[in-house]
């Protein structure tokens, strides 16, 4: 079972606005992942959107290639004032 948050500048801007971004397995569909995320984190989600990602080869620095399997993201909206501690920036 694949489900993994992912952590970027992007995602945490999109944090902020009660949107969560997670990887994902690619046979699942908006349902499971709802159900999923409300188990994990007890929150209560209002809608899913799901990306598909497609695979690619890469060259690292030293010239060797790296393969990127294709994948699934799903970008989670929750009800208002609910949030998931995971995805919070603390303050230095």
């Amino acid at each position: 079972m694949k489900f993994e948050p992912v952590i970027s500048e992007k995602t945490m801007g999109l944090a902020k606005d009660g949107k969560y971004t997670f990887r994902v397995e690619k046979s699942w569909n908006k349902f499971q992942i709802a159900r999923i995320v409300e188990e994990q984190f007890a929150v209560h989600v209002t809608s899913v959107r799901t990306i598909k990602v497609p695979g690619e080869v890469k060259k690292t620095y030293t010239g060797r290639k790296r393969v990127i399997l294709p994948g699934k993201k799903a970008i989670v909206t929750l009800k208002e004032k609910e949030k998931i501690d995971l995805f919070e920036e603390t303050k230095k």
